[in-house]
């Protein structure tokens, strides 16, 4: 019974403590500067857009910008990084060799290397190609450093897809391509749905390969945006609520379209049939 308690007690109090940064975002969008300045924690009492007006309808505003910026980088990267990946995995999975074997510790050995470290080389092989400040070139990047991310995930769960599906389709003439795209691919929708969650976040909030990669002449995301706009807003905290609460939603309707084939994904394999 006490240990039932302290895993509720605990439950409660990691929640709370996650809930809070999304709480005091939603509140505060509502209220004047003043009612942030004097209890950041109330309800907002008058309720005003005035805030979310500013932001939406302000002159020079790059918000939009910075939206389709990160909405074209992530999609086209995320795409690109999902279908490479599992292609790759599908490959490494089914032939197991020693040869498939190293190439996945190879790629892995990659993951442990952070993105600072390797940057001023990721410059000189941008400048050497280039396309170094520019949004072809932060694409690039993002689908060279996360395929071994999704190949790793991918890698793991086609192992649990049965072997016999593929002898099966092949005995009735199917070719290497359908056999993955139409008979394996639709099996791993809980991995592609993690996949594109997870590498939508990296990319989505990424903020220093978008800042060195792409320039602060060539456009913005949407984390160099409000890191632009922070001088902007600094007097006014309202609209910088309104700003990061505008800035996150996208990957908020994400998660909520694919929520439950994530927790299918997160727990596939946990339990034995």
């Amino acid at each position: 019974m006490a240990s039932r308690i302290l895993r509720v007690s605990l439950t409660i109090t990691v929640s709370v403590l996650f809930f809070m940064p999304f709480y005091l975002t939603l509140v505060n969008i509502f209220k004047s500067l003043g009612q942030i300045t004097a209890n950041p924690l109330s309800l907002p009492a008058p309720f005003t857009l005035e805030n979310l007006t500013n932001v939406l309808t302000k002159p020079g505003n790059m918000l939009y910008d910075s939206l389709w910026n990160s909405l074209v980088i992530t999609v086209v990267s995320v795409t690109v990084t999902v279908l490479s990946a599992s292609m790759l995995s599908y490959y490494i999975a089914r032939e197991d060799t020693k040869l498939t074997k190293g190439l996945l510790v190879f790629m892995l050995l990659g993951l442990m290397i952070p993105p600072q470290i390797i940057l001023i080389p990721i410059v000189k092989v941008l400048q050497f190609f280039g396309i170094m400040h520019s949004m072809t070139g932060l694409i690039a990047f993002f689908i060279a450093y996360y395929i071994p991310f999704a190949t790793f995930l991918y890698t793991g769960f086609i192992k649990t897809v049965p072997r016999e599906l593929d002898e099966s389709a092949e005995m009735d003439g199917a070719k290497p391509m359908y056999l993955f795209w139409k008979v394996v691919f639709p099996l791993l929708g809980p991995c592609t749905a993690s996949a594109l969650i997870f590498l939508s976040v990296f990319i989505w909030n990424d903020f220093l390969n978008p800042l060195i990669i792409m320039g602060p002449l060539n456009g913005t995301t949407i984390t160099t945006g409000i890191y632009q706009a922070m001088g902007q807003f600094s007097t006014n905290w309202g609209e910088m609520f309104a700003l990061m609460m505008l800035a996150s939603l996208p990957l908020l309707l994400l998660y909520l379209m694919l929520q439950k084939q994530f927790i299918d994904g997160l727990t596939a394999g946990s339990v034995k049939g």
